[in-house]
């Protein structure tokens, strides 16, 4: 199936919204919406995000939607500013809890997700939290972190042998409430993220609890694999995904539709040739609509710039490989990090010769991992990046959401049968 082009994708925005809602949710005036439904000008493909944010089911719901992916419910674990969610309601998924202990990334989450009309419950922390309170669901989502296990005098056998043999092994770290609410939920599937170094960490034992805790006691059908999200944002990001599945199916990762050849960094980054869109959230806040360019601020110092320099250069002679990554349009970038704060060494944007490079904004680094430009950054720069840097590349999510669903709401329809065949007797 091929994928919709901006133009299809307008006229499906336009059975459902006016111009001028469109117009203001994509940042442009009612006339040029006009002619691009018209055909007097090209559609823009970096229109496409955003039109495919509006028709999410949580910004409206089509009222010709299936129940059955109206009604696939997702918890939102260790939630971040959202991008797991994102990519499963893109296909009718609809969160009814969320769970993220940070205030500033509960900011941003609350801006762009408004679930008045659904009912929804945000907690703050989950160690503290009993599972029975959880709300039903059928797919529970988690971006968990990496902690080290103790599982010193815990064979695997002993732990086997337990209802609850997890309790032993992973008692203290955050895998252990994700456990327990499965444990005690049985939702017909779930999704974890982590870091790719998760397979090896303290040499493959603490995948190794992960497996046997899923696998083994919790009795869930496990895949996993390594995702490089270059196949859709101009970026490396590998990053390790776990899916289960409460009973036996069909599930393969072949059949996954990853994009040969992903895009380049200039996809991303602010036009200066006048077709930036003028986001009414951002205003000039990241680049300067009259100048066409780019926040003098992201440009790095020259102290920041020479020191940067020296330590690639001290590193170099050492036979290291450390020192600042510069990006180029045609690049795709190294692995954005929470840490891009403090200097942005990881991914510097060249801006000519005889010029300091720069920082990208944090608009860039939402586009960066996927995020579309209807999302808000109410959060100062500093914090954007750190978000921005914890979070997943929806696009990721999405595909993976896309090859999960079939399978689980084969699961629970199926368990919806049997309840209604033992309720029939």
């Amino acid at each position: 199936m091929t994928q919709a082009s901006p133009l299809e994708l307008l006229k499906q925005a336009r059975t459902r919204f006016t111009q001028k809602e469109i117009a203001a949710h994509v940042g442009k005036d009612i006339k040029t919406v006009r002619r691009w439904e018209k055909g007097e000008t090209p559609c823009p493909a970096m229109l496409e995000p955003a039109l495919q944010a509006m028709l999410r089911p949580s910004t409206v719901r089509n009222a010709g939607a299936h129940d059955n992916e109206a009604n696939t419910r997702i918890i939102d674990l260790f939630a971040g500013i959202g991008g797991i969610r994102m990519g499963f309601e893109s296909h009718g998924g609809q969160c009814v809890f969320t769970s993220e202990w940070n205030d500033f990334s509960q900011k941003t989450y609350q801006e762009n997700f408004r679930d008045g009309a659904v009912q929804h419950t945000l907690i703050g922390d989950i160690v503290t939290f009993p599972a029975e309170a959880v709300p039903e669901h059928d797919i529970l989502l988690g971006g968990f972190p990496c902690q080290p296990f103790s599982i010193a005098g815990v064979s695997k056998k002993n732990a086997l042998g337990r209802p609850h043999g997890f309790e032993c092994a992973t008692q203290g770290t955050l895998f252990f409430d994700v456990a327990r609410i499965i444990a005690t939920r049985r939702p017909a599937a779930f999704l974890l993220e982590n870091v790719k170094n998760l397979l090896s960490h303290d040499k493959g034992r603490t995948f190794d609890v992960i497996l046997q805790t899923l696998r083994d006691e919790l009795g869930y059908e496990v895949h996993y694999r390594v995702i490089d999200g270059a196949h859709f944002t101009p970026q490396h990001r590998e990053r390790i995904i776990i899916v289960g599945f409460r009973g036996k199916t069909s599930f393969s990762w072949d059949d996954l539709r990853l994009p040969e050849e992903g895009p380049r960094l200039a996809s991303i980054l602010h036009r200066t040739d006048g077709s930036e869109p003028v986001l009414p959230w951002d205003g000039d806040r990241f680049f300067d609509h009259a100048a066409r360019q780019v926040q003098p601020k992201y440009t790095l110092t020259p102290k920041l710039w020479t020191y940067l320099q020296n330590y690639a250069e001290k590193h170099r002679a050492a036979g290291n490989g450390f020192g600042y990554g510069m990006a180029y349009p045609q690049s795709v970038t190294r692995t954005l990090s929470a840490r891009y704060h403090k200097d942005g060494s990881e991914i510097l944007v060249y801006q000519g010769e005889k010029k300091r490079p720069r920082r990208l904004t944090p608009r860039e680094c939402a586009r960066l991992m996927g995020f579309p430009d209807t999302y808000r950054i109410p959060v100062s720069d500093t914090q954007a990046y750190r978000q921005f840097g914890n979070s997943v590349v929806v696009p990721v999510m999405r595909e993976v959401a896309r090859i999960m669903l079939p399978h689980v709401r084969a699961l629970t329809h199926a368990a919806q049968a049997e309840s209604a065949a033992e309720l029939a007797h």
